[in-house]
């Protein structure tokens, strides 16, 4: 009995196994989104159909087509694998819509990701921009580069007005984010500018020599100094080396987009530094001081710094000493500041006169009128008391300002990376 009710069994274990094989329950059929590979089965003139392995063929519509670079859209074959976006997975008409662009873009995603690895620089086009940056093309892929990351932009015009210039262009640019969920791709142009200048400092490095004088135009100000872009790297004067007299700030004498002449100060390949000097192209006033200037000669002189004791003069060529302050007017002044403001332009008399020692003195007891009658030896006895004393207080100033961490060798320069 227990034999032929087990010999029933088989038979039902056999349907079992049939029916469960008659089904693939690995078939997972196509969703809106998807990626597949498939295989073109039939190319006509407006639209292609392709295997993707569903119970339906697909079918790239003549948009898609259009789409496509001539080049290879011609050498597209029958029987040859290619990836294909899902669309749509049934229109109205019960297609299954697929597309070979966005198929395509895949492997633009995974070249984006790999240029986020290799920060390898890459060309892209710009097709628009809105409120946060310009919008571009690269490949198959629309990106976006946000203002902040903007180099070419003209800035000194409206800001629609400078995008629109934009528009059209092709940039140099990084990748500096990818997420192809989101279909989020950002470029750089700042982070490419910024490796090649450092690139082109390279270039120049190797081929400027200390001593050589090159044009350049001013790109920077700072305290300490003028950045200078002398064929695609920026150079730093020092303050000290802008003029012979003393320079305040770089913009007094500079303003940014000036062209300039520069001489080579120094060059350090190790950290790539370029030191520059403007002073060096002009004439040093101090050597022709003995024969243009005598003690008690009427000079017109500019305050380039007022200080406690007195003010420092330059005249017209650089030659610049200090005004001090029992020189000023009638000897009998406090304080300098409610008498000379820097930028004022004065009559003074030199009073004492050390070419070897690259230092002059002035004064304005003497008179300071053309034609004036005062003696002069008076007044070297009625100021030079004072302006000895003034003497000592700048070689105290010059000797600080000979420790100063900012010279002009070049130990400055790290504003300038």
């Amino acid at each position: 009995m227990s034999e032929q009710h087990d010999s029933n069994l088989v038979p039902d274990e056999n349907f079992e196994q049939m029916l469960a094989s008659s089904f693939d329950f690995s078939y997972s059929p196509p969703r809106r989104g998807e990626i597949r590979e498939a295989t073109i089965l039939q190319i006509d003139e407006r639209e292609i159909i392709v295997d993707l392995g569903a119970k339906q063929d697909g079918i790239v519509p003549s948009q898609d087509l259009d789409r496509m670079e001539d080049n290879f859209r011609e050498s597209l074959e029958a029987g040859a694998s290619i990836p294909v976006y899902v669309i749509n997975p049934r229109d109205q008409n019960d297609n299954l819509i697929v597309s070979i662009n966005m198929g395509l873009q895949r492997y633009d995603w995974e070249k984006a990701r790999e240029l986020l690895s290799s920060q390898d620089p890459v060309d892209v086009k710009v097709s628009g921009y809105n409120k946060g940056g310009a919008l571009v093309r690269w490949n198959r892929l629309e990106g976006f580069i946000p203002s902040s990351h903007l180099v070419s932009a003209n800035m000194a015009l409206d800001r629609r007005e400078a995008m629109s210039e934009l528009i059209g262009s092709t940039l140099s640019v990084k990748v500096i984010e990818v997420d192809q969920d989101r279909r989020r791709l950002i470029f750089s142009e700042r982070e490419a500018q910024k490796e090649w200048r450092a690139k082109r400092k390279q270039k120049l490095l190797a081929e400027l020599s200390v001593g050589d004088v090159v044009n350049g135009v001013v790109t920077g100000l700072r305290d300490f100094g003028a950045f200078v872009n002398i064929g695609g790297a920026d150079g730093l004067i020092h303050v000290s080396e802008l003029a012979w007299h003393r320079v305040d700030h770089p913009r007094d004498i500079l303003s940014i987009g000036d062209k300039i002449e520069v001489y080579v100060l120094n060059l350090d390949r190790e950290t790539n530094r370029i030191a520059l000097s403007r002073k060096r192209l002009l004439s040093d006033p101090w050597d022709e001081a003995q024969y243009r200037y005598h003690e008690g000669q009427l000079v017109e002189g500019q305050v380039t710094n007022v200080v406690d004791f007195g003010a420092f003069v330059a005249l017209g060529d650089g030659l610049e000493g200090l005004l001090h302050l029992s020189e000023m007017g009638d000897g009998a002044l406090k304080e300098p500041y409610s008498y000379v403001q820097k930028g004022d332009q004065l009559s003074l008399r030199i009073s004492h006169l050390e070419p070897e020692k690259r230092r002059v003195g002035f004064t304005q007891r003497w008179g300071t009128e053309v034609g004036d009658e005062n003696d002069e030896q008076d007044g070297d006895t009625d100021g030079k008391e004072e302006f000895d004393e003034g003497d000592d207080v700048v070689d105290s100033i010059d000797a600080a300002a000979d420790d100063s961490p900012e010279n002009p060798d070049g130990s400055s320069l790290d504003e300038a990376d």
